[in-house]
């Protein structure tokens, strides 16, 4: 396989990891804000400017924050539950077509990471493990 396509596959999966994440936080940002404005109180606006940096706080907080493992929970099998249930939903977007291909510098740059013609079936069967991150914690 050719060194510079598995390259870009990682530069454009390391990338968009980061996109989806970032949008993840900032959705729930704006989920935040509408639902005070809804409840007619402040929301989330003390870190930054207009409450902008506190995804960021948010993220500072949980990295810190006490975990707390019910004594008779498998541990690994409880820490991993999560995760379980959080990478399928970014692997999906692997086959994601996210707009037209351009070249830039010189090389042809496709919108999304994998080409595969069982897009659909991808989907789905990477979506149906998601399901079983839900089982495993409460197990």
């Amino acid at each position: 396989m050719n060194f510079l396509l598995v390259l870009e596959w990682l530069i454009k999966g390391f990338v968009w990891a980061l996109v989806l994440l970032g949008g993840f936080a900032y959705l729930t940002l704006y989920e935040r804000k509408a639902l005070a404005r809804m409840q007619s109180r402040l929301g989330p606006n003390r870190a930054g400017p207009w409450g902008i940096l506190q995804p960021i706080a948010d993220a500072v907080k949980l990295i810190f924050k006490e975990e707390l493992t019910p004594a008779k929970a498998d541990k690994l099998i409880f820490t991993l539950a999560p995760v379980i249930t959080v990478v399928p939903a970014v692997i999906i977007t692997a086959v994601v077509p996210w707009g037209p291909s351009f070249d830039i510098f010189g090389y042809h740059l496709n919108l999304y990471i994998a080409d595969i013609n069982v897009g659909v079936l991808y989907i789905m069967s990477i979506a149906s493990i998601a399901v079983y991150g839900i089982v495993l914690a409460g197990w």
